[in-house]
């Protein structure tokens, strides 16, 4: 069975929302990044990062939230998370380094002035900063999303979820996206998706606790 390790307060929460995509048996450890315990040796063993999240399925461990994800899809979403063509799990993993290398660096970097500090302490210049660095990542999202509901073409699947893991990021912060029209349809329809609601229900049950 695959065990998920890592609160869903963090990227893990990206995970949680592949395996219940998957419809899939699978063991959540909400392991706290912030308490130290992805610092065991028994974690480090899974991710020598000593970062959350981790997965471990039988004789496979690997770490890095989004090819996690690209993990589940392959091995339990094929025909759906998984295209069956070569073309579509090219473009599954095409968006996915998208997501990485283009949209996350400057989503989180918006991200962390929201969280980690008061509204009268944000970095403006650094919220300018994220912002003119989101717009290339928008327009080429909105480029592919004009003539298509999904990245791929009609259909959700592991591209679609791994870019709006990072997206939403921008919906978190109040990122005004109404010069991307279709990027917003696109992204409302992700988020309403009932597994990315139980994903939010595992976050406030653990928050609550």
């Amino acid at each position: 069975m695959i065990t998920l390790l890592g609160k869903a307060a963090s990227r893990a929460g990206r995970c949680l929302w592949a395996l219940e995509e998957a419809g899939i048996e699978y063991e959540h450890k909400p392991v706290d990044y912030a308490k130290g315990e992805a610092k065991t040796d028994s974690f480090r063993a899974i991710n020598p990062n000593a970062k959350i999240p981790a997965l471990t399925d039988g004789n496979v461990a690997m770490f890095e939230s989004l090819a996690i994800n690209l993990y589940i899809a392959q091995n339990y979403g094929k025909g759906s998370l998984w295209p069956d063509d070569a073309a579509g799990n090219s473009a599954c993993q095409q968006w996915t380094l998208f997501a990485a290398t283009e949209l996350e660096p400057p989503s989180a970097a918006r991200l962390v002035e929201f969280i980690f500090k008061t509204e009268e302490n944000r970095s403006q210049e650094a919220l300018d900063a994220a912002a003119e660095k989101t717009k290339a990542p928008l327009d080429a999202l909105e480029a592919t999303l004009r003539d298509r509901d999904y990245l791929t073409g009609d259909y959700f699947n592991v591209a679609d979820l791994n870019v709006a893991c990072v997206a939403e990021y921008l919906v978190r912060t109040k990122f005004a996206l109404s010069s991307w029209p279709k990027v917003n349809d696109w992204i409302t329809r992700c988020l309403a998706r009932p597994a990315f609601a139980v994903m939010l229900d595992i976050k406030a049950t653990e928050m609550a606790a």
